[in-house]
């Protein structure tokens, strides 16, 4: 069952994912990286075949990562896509959350959604209620450090496990 990290752009997700899969031993899958690896870097996909295009190159990369036992950080908007909401049924989903305060300094001019902090905070109040809809447990990493927001997740994942074992 695929461990998928899922919020926010800037909340950690690829960070913390990497850690996650080194401490249990699993592969790390980036959806926005396979992207990138396939067909170049996303604001030039973006630029050059507009959003929808994204989002089908998207929703395969995310098919081909939970196909495997893997911790998947998606893109934060994989889970727009009703396909995708679904195939999360049957896996661990965490939600990592993050402050309009402590993002504005993680923010890059790579994100082709996000041009600004407003950018930023309107996205993430439209997509919070789904974030929140589809995750197991939710980890806000304004203020902890990402090597324990990943130790934090490692022991939710031991629990749950012995939960249904």
């Amino acid at each position: 069952m695929p461990i998928v990290l899922i919020g926010p752009p800037a909340s950690g997700k690829s960070r913390v994912g990497r850690r996650v899969a080194k401490l249990l031993g699993k592969t790390f899958i980036d959806t926005d990286a396979l992207i990138v690896q396939r067909h170049g870097p996303i604001p030039e996909i973006f630029a050059q075949h507009g959003e929808a295009h994204f989002r089908r190159l998207e929703r395969d990369a995310v098919v081909e990562a939970l196909a495997q036992d893997a911790v998947v950080s998606f893109g934060g908007g994989a889970v727009l896509d009703p396909e995708t909401q679904r195939d999360l049924a049957s896996a661990r989903v965490v939600m990592l959350d993050v402050t309009r305060e402590a993002v504005e300094a993680r923010l890059d001019a790579g994100r082709p959604l996000v041009k600004d902090l407003e950018g930023w905070a309107a996205l993430v109040e439209a997509r919070r209620p789904l974030y929140e809809r589809l995750a197991d447990v939710r980890i806000d990493t304004s203020r902890t450090p990402m090597t324990r927001v990943a130790d934090d997740i490692v022991a939710w994942v031991h629990r749950t496990r012995e939960l249904t074992e």
